[in-house]
């Protein structure tokens, strides 16, 4: 008997409890809402948003505002200087960086004590259990999970003890010792902040490995997978890894990236299973085989409510509870959780792709998008049409972002993306065409804009140079393996920085 089935029984039951916690969304949300609110008497953030004594959802609902980032930022920097019972019961050492707010400041999320418990590492045991359910003769326990993450922060000034940096960093710092003997790389190399130093450690630490299962952002471990085969002179990761079976995904879209994956390892022999775990939480896992949707985990530390999007894109005015959304409804996602976020939105828009059990895919950044033109284009639509365009014309992308260009004197706006190529095109120009076609499929807002040229002109792409993209992460202090490029800007000061670069 190999080692998975034999702790396969565990993960199973728990599959099975995420599952059916699904099916009676609002039961299991009013406990864990009633819960965060009992741990959390005491602290200033009870006094202060509100919430001291309410006992039904409808009252938290009442009482308690809608947050940003900037609502939280003072009470962070309390908990970072070493004050208790702020956000959350307790002192809190932890803190993920996250991607920057309006103001230009990084965000900093608490990671606490009950957050690494209840949530982070309790996401990442769903993420299993959903795994041997779904393929009861896996044998990833046999070998090793090879888990690509980032590094802390060195440029803060910090109390002692408390340490700020990608969610990833902090949950390999914190990880249970036992889960060392089923992952690579050592810890020492996980955490390394300099790439160019870490790329070939990370090579070198898994090339003797049996590794099983991968787990990351899938742009980042293109760039390691690669670095692999060229190290070997292998044509595909089989050759590398005979046991390979499964990458854990999240972070970004993988369609945009599938192609490429399948031109190295066998998509006959390997499975994809899509996460859905932010510097803000652990919230959702892929249900089903090659089905899009994930399950969000009703029981995790976290209470949701969803913001209706409306035709033009914008939020509501309201919030609706889990058991209130509709099937095929477009949402921004609002968070109250064991790190101390309360009825926090956190920047991202889901749809829901089934109430029951309550499943939901990620289509975008609330703050990344482009309607310059009422052209109303969102992440899904760019991804999904790069995606497309890619495997028509037969070449791939390393990256991209693309912005709005305003009309001129005599000339109509358009879009413009920064595109850096692996594997090129024929003619940037045919790829332009086709990527603009693929857009207007997609998207009937951009469809009709762009309907005889009379609002809107044909997109155009600009080649980056090799290696742009993370010249520009490193530029910013945000080069690593959670780190990501925004890939659609309704202004040009991402685009405008890069071109710079250039």
């Amino acid at each position: 008997m190999n080692r998975t089935s034999l702790i396969r029984p565990l993960f199973t039951r728990r599959a099975k409890i995420a599952y059916r916690n699904a099916l009676d969304a609002e039961t299991v949300q009013r406990r864990e809402l009633a819960g965060l609110i009992a741990c959390a008497r005491g602290t200033v953030a009870e006094e202060m948003f509100g919430f001291k004594g309410v006992r039904t959802y409808e009252e938290y609902r009442n009482r308690v505002k809608l947050h940003e980032y900037s609502d939280m930022r003072p009470l962070v920097e309390r908990m970072i200087a070493g004050e208790r019972d702020v956000l959350w019961r307790g002192v809190t050492r932890n803190f993920a960086q996250s991607s920057g707010t309006s103001d230009g400041k990084s965000k900093y999320v608490p990671v606490t004590s009950d957050s690494f418990r209840r949530n982070h590492y309790a996401g990442g045991f769903d993420v299993v259990a959903r795994y041997l359910s779904l393929y009861p003769e896996s044998r990833m326990f046999d070998g090793k999970g090879f888990i690509l993450g980032g590094s802390f922060a060195n440029e803060l000034t910090l109390p002692k003890g408390v340490v700020v940096g990608d969610l990833s960093a902090n949950l390999i710092e914190n990880i249970n010792p036992l889960a060392n003997l089923v992952r690579i790389p050592s810890k020492r190399i996980a955490l390394m902040e300099d790439w160019s130093c870490k790329l070939p450690a990370l090579v070198k630490a898994s090339l003797h490995e049996n590794v099983t299962n991968l787990s990351g952002v899938p742009s980042w471990f293109l760039v390691v997978l690669k670095e692999v085969l060229k190290a070997t002179g292998a044509q595909e990761l089989h050759e590398v890894w005979s046991n390979l079976e499964v990458f854990f995904h999240g972070g970004i879209a993988f369609e945009p990236y599938r192609e490429q994956y399948n031109r190295i390892i066998d998509p006959e022999r390997m499975r994809y299973l899509e996460t859905y775990n932010a510097s803000e939480g652990f919230f959702a896992v892929q249900c089903d085989r090659d089905i899009p949707g994930m399950l969000l985990l009703m029981d995790i530390g976290v209470f949701y409510e969803f913001i209706p999007i409306d035709d033009a894109g914008k939020e509501t005015d309201c919030a609706l509870a889990s058991w209130e959304v509709e099937e095929g409804g477009v949402y921004s996602l609002v968070i109250t959780a064991c790190n101390g976020l309360w009825r926090y939105k956190i920047g991202d828009t889901v749809t829901v792709t089934s109430v029951n059990p309550l499943k939901i895919m990620i289509t975008g950044r609330t703050k990344h998008f482009i309607n310059a033109f009422g052209e109303e284009l969102m992440v899904h639509n760019a991804d999904a049409a790069i995606a497309a365009t890619c495997h028509e014309l037969g070449c791939e992308i390393a990256n991209y972002t693309a912005a709005p260009v305003y009309a001129g004197d005599r000339t109509r706006g358009r879009h413009e993306w920064l595109v850096e190529f692996s594997k090129m095109p024929d003619s940037v120009e045919q790829f332009a065409d086709t990527l603009d076609r693929n857009l207007r499929k997609v998207n009937s807002d951009y469809d009709a804009k762009r309907s005889r040229d009379i609002f809107l002109d044909r997109l155009s792409v600009v080649q980056a140079p090799a290696g742009l993209f993370d010249r520009w992460l490193a530029s910013t202090g945000k080069l690593g393996g959670q780190r990501k490029v925004p890939r659609l800007s309704n202004d040009r000061h991402v685009i405008e920085s890069m071109l710079g670069l250039m």
